[in-house]
């Protein structure tokens, strides 16, 4: 199979493993399949109060990424040495998102549960760190933003379905369930 059909497949396969774990949870939960840019699952209570949830799926112990998307980088083409100026300011940084560590056959599948801006925490700190390694300079490709993170900078949120549950607490009731007075 080639590696797009199967990224395709796994990001299909996140989102329905994550539907059904807040089923499990007492949730309605219904998967877009790409079709909404922000987010990919959405989870409703019963008072129809809802939580948007942006799926990562992975086959492996790992989530690619642009550390462009989290960071303000340049290239100095004429040293190849890359520029960071701080953070990029994030459009939805109390987005929920899933990270899904797929299994392999009979496996078990392992759901890591953390804010937009968790991610680019995480994100942040692990390419500074091997970016100041080797001095800024990026052994092969000046230019590759190449960023990714792994299940041991995102242990401490397995599980952590609690978040999606406060979300919906604090989130408004749909008004046309209420009683007429």
């Amino acid at each position: 199979m080639r590696s797009g059909r199967l990224n395709k497949l796994a990001g299909q396969i996140g989102e329905y493993l994550v539907c059904a774990e807040l089923g499990r949870r007492g949730l309605i939960a219904t998967p877009f399949s790409g079709n909404v840019p922000t987010f990919d699952v959405l989870a409703t209570d019963e008072s129809c109060r809802t939580v948007p949830i942006q799926v990562k799926a992975s086959r492996s112990d790992n989530w690619p990424s642009q550390a462009t998307r989290w960071m303000q980088i340049q290239v100095d083409t004429e040293v190849g040495k890359q520029i960071y100026s701080g953070r990029v300011k994030l459009t939805t940084p109390d987005l929920v998102w899933v990270c899904v560590a797929i299994a392999p056959s009979h496996g078990r599948d392992r759901f890591f549960v953390l804010t937009e801006a968790d991610v680019q925490d995480v994100c942040i700190s692990g390419y500074t760190a091997w970016m100041d390694q080797i001095g800024w300079k990026r052994p092969r490709n000046p230019s590759s933003f190449d960023c990714r993170w792994s299940i041991a900078n995102i242990q401490g949120f397995e599980d952590n379905w609690d978040l999606i549950m406060r979300r919906l607490q604090v989130a408004t009731p749909d008004s046309s369930l209420a009683p007429a007075t």
